[in-house]
């Protein structure tokens, strides 16, 4: 099993899990900075050119909650319910809700402060960000509201879905997201990185 990856929230929810559940991997790391995901080679297995990628035998898997998901079933770990249509609709719901809602909302935070300081593209756009606070505060509290009384997203244990939802605004304190008035998910997020492998998810 090969993966393809790059330091950003994507890859680490992939190499965060392929950690925590001790798999054997050959991690790697793609030099984004001199192209490497857009050569033909790479590009030849994920035609979006962007990372994680995924090869295990003849399978060719892109998009990190696709692939999150196969590791489940490979390895026969419950963070992905494949044997429990029910919970599969619950972490979808809140899967989708992420791609949809809440990752457009915290992204412009993380790519001002995260992004551009590890790929020295400038300083953070704070009038831009001053703009996002509306949109970030609107799902916060759905998403507040929802970990009230709950230790993880869905299933009332760890999932795929705690990865996916926690990727970016893992850095919310750098990225000076205004989470403080959300106790209920800095708990959460708290919880998450005292995960030894979701703390330290990048390959040595």
């Amino acid at each position: 099993m090969k993966i393809y990856w790059i330091k950003a929230q994507a890859p680490r929810r992939v190499l965060a899990l392929v950690k925590h559940l001790g798999i054997e991997a050959e991690c790697v790391e793609v030099d984004l900075m001199a192209g490497g995901l857009k050569t033909p080679d790479y590009a030849s297995l994920n035609p979006n050119m962007k990372a994680p990628t995924l090869i295990d035998g003849d399978l060719v898997l892109w998009e990190s909650v696709a692939i999150m998901a196969h590791l489940c079933i490979k390895t026969g770990s419950d963070m992905w319910p494949a044997h429990h249509p029910a919970e599969q609709v619950e972490l979808l719901r809140w899967l989708s809700w992420s791609d949809c809602h809440w990752s457009p909302a915290v992204a412009p935070f993380y790519f001002e402060h995260v992004v551009k300081a590890t790929f020295g593209i400038g300083q953070p756009d704070m009038a831009l960000l001053k703009t996002s606070v509306p949109e970030l505060v609107r799902y916060a509290k759905v998403l507040d509201g929802h970990l009230a009384d709950r230790r993880f997203i869905a299933c009332e244990r760890l999932t795929i879905a705690d990865f996916a939802l926690a990727s970016m605004a893992a850095y919310w304190r750098e990225s000076e997201m205004p989470l403080e008035a959300f106790p209920h998910i800095v708990r959460w997020l708290d919880a998450l990185a005292r995960i030894p492998a979701w703390a330290d998810p990048w390959p040595t």
